[in-house]
């Protein structure tokens, strides 16, 4: 096995276009949802573009890929059956990791069927149990990383993209944390909602986000990664020695000349050692709307001082 550990990180990919829907499934939260499809992001998300960074993302011989959340728009059956397909494009579970997102969970029983239908991708080492709530965060290893998956996918009311972090997943993800550092670890903890304050406005917000980040303060990680925003983000929590970053990513099928960046990637280079660790984050992703995937930035996430450090209140 090779010093360096290649991770790939994609989130929100929205696959399209909708499936045929019925007047039932429209009597909820999901007709707000299919007015936004028709009248925004049928026109700015494509499933061409996300092609194109899988495409990208192969080339580059990642060891293992990460997706945070959003596979899908409304969780119909049929959208939940053809995010699987997809899926099982990208290659063997084994080297995919899923967390879910809001619109996978978008309302009541969706996510229990995106669990069932997506088992394969969100399954911890060794892990008898269908995946469930209960089965969150998962871990699996990987080399020297460990990944941590967390979910904050629930269903919420309309106009709200709203997610969950409670006292007992925190408490299984203090136990996983604790674990995988005492086997000398690189510990990535993954979920869809940015547990930071700064991120996304108050109606996407994570409930939940002072528990996180307590969580992180007393147990320790060494990277955080998300989704939900569509932004190539990048924040810090504090740690129990030093600040922990925390990258979000573009979202994969989106277009140029939006209102939001044009799909991305992140490419995480981890060498070294417990207490030697290193961490480079590339950025990679269109540039306009004829030119293939480039390089947007690298950063040495371990040398760059952080802007800013969120700290851990008694407030949720």
């Amino acid at each position: 096995m090779r010093d360096m550990f290649r991770l790939a990180h994609i989130s929100d990919v929205h696959l399209g276009p909708l499936p045929d829907i019925s007047y039932r499934e429209l009597a909820s939260k999901r007709v707000v949802g299919y007015v936004n499809w028709q009248r925004n992001r049928r026109h700015s998300m494509h499933d061409g573009i996300v092609d194109t960074i899988v495409s990208d993302i192969k080339a580059h011989a990642a060891d293992h890929l990460t997706i945070t959340g959003d596979l899908v728009n409304l969780a119909l059956d049929a959208e939940l059956e053809m995010a699987r397909q997809w899926l099982e494009t990208l290659g063997d579970p084994q080297d995919v990791s899923v967390v879910p997102g809001n619109h996978d969970a978008y309302v009541p029983g969706a996510f229990g069927k995106s669990c069932r239908i997506w088992q394969p991708w969100m399954t911890g080492d060794g892990e008898q149990r269908a995946v469930s709530r209960d089965t969150f965060p998962y871990l699996r290893v990987r080399g020297k990383v460990a990944l941590i998956g967390v979910t904050s996918a629930r269903a919420s009311a309309p106009f709200m993209a709203t997610g969950y972090f409670k006292s007992a997943q925190a408490s299984r993800l203090r136990r996983l944390l604790d674990m995988t550092r005492d086997e000398g670890l690189f510990r990535i903890v993954m979920i869809h909602h940015p547990p930071v304050r700064a991120a996304v406005s108050q109606h996407k917000r994570l409930l939940g986000i002072g528990r996180f980040q307590r969580v992180i303060k007393n147990h320790g990680a060494e990277l955080v990664i998300h989704g939900h925003s569509h932004l190539p983000s990048l924040f810090h929590i504090q740690g129990p020695r030093s600040p922990v970053p925390v990258v979000g990513v573009a979202a994969t099928g989106q277009a140029p000349g939006g209102k939001k960046p044009a799909a991305q990637w992140n490419m995480f280079e981890i060498k070294g050692n417990q207490g030697n660790w290193a961490l480079n984050l590339t950025r990679r992703g269109l540039t306009g709307l004829s030119t293939p995937p480039s390089e947007i930035e690298t950063i040495d996430l371990f040398r760059t001082p952080a802007a800013m450090v969120e700290t851990a209140t008694e407030q949720d």
